[in-house]
């Protein structure tokens, strides 16, 4: 989503919550189902990838930071490279469906706006090895799960800059586009930016969303 170039010792992961069914055909994967043993391996996985890089890590490094051999891995993940699709393609699905839902309980523009803010920030600060590892190992994706994460980020945006024009309808739907890129540019700068315990990274993050879209 952006340019992130700098790493600290990742946080433990918490796990997200899992994609919910959509009708337009971008939400639900071919992927298998995504076991609490699967989703272990997926937060271990990212937190390595995020501090080494994804081709910085072997699969026995892999399997011994999960207590299992390396070969062992392959009875969950057809690949290393599956492992980092799902691991992608499964935050992008994620990410839409659960601001399409607050989106959809949300009584106005504002509140909406105020809720895609909120779940951005609880995404930005509880994932900070997702951010990275989309960023730094984007181009390690294969081409059919990047093409996919490519729609779903679209799809993302265009939630996020609905609710910007709604809220101002004075601005064109590209100005509105743009908003919402400098607002992630913002929220998904956790990885490097939060050098406060998270309540406070938190409200520091709200303020200043806030102040961007006209919401304070």
């Amino acid at each position: 989503m952006i340019p992130l170039a700098v790493w600290e010792t990742p946080k433990r992961l918490v796990a997200l919550p899992a994609p919910r069914a959509s009708s337009d055909g971008l939400t639900g994967t071919n992927l298998r189902p995504v076991t609490p043993r699967r989703q272990q391996i997926l937060d271990i996985a990212a937190e390595l990838f995020a501090a080494r890089g994804f081709h910085g890590v072997s699969v026995a490094e892999l399997g011994s930071a999960c207590g299992i051999s390396g070969p062992a891995l392959y009875k969950h993940f057809e690949s290393k490279d599956a492992m980092l699709a799902e691991m992608l393609v499964s935050i992008s699905e994620t990410l839409l469906t659960e601001g399409r839902s607050r989106v959809a309980t949300a009584d106005g523009a504002r509140q909406a706006l105020v809720a895609l803010v909120e779940w951005h920030i609880e995404f930005a600060i509880e994932h900070r090895a997702l951010i990275v590892v989309q960023d730094r190992d984007w181009s390690s994706l294969p081409d059919a799960a990047r093409e996919r994460v490519r729609a779903l980020q679209r799809a993302y945006v265009d939630v996020w800059a609905t609710q910007v024009r709604r809220f101002h309808p004075e601005l064109s739907p590209e100005t509105s586009r743009t908003r919402a890129h400098v607002l992630f540019g913002l929220l998904n700068s956790t990885p490097h930016s939060g050098r406060l315990p998270d309540p406070q990274m938190h409200d520091v993050l709200r303020d200043m969303a806030h102040g961007a879209l006209g919401l304070a």
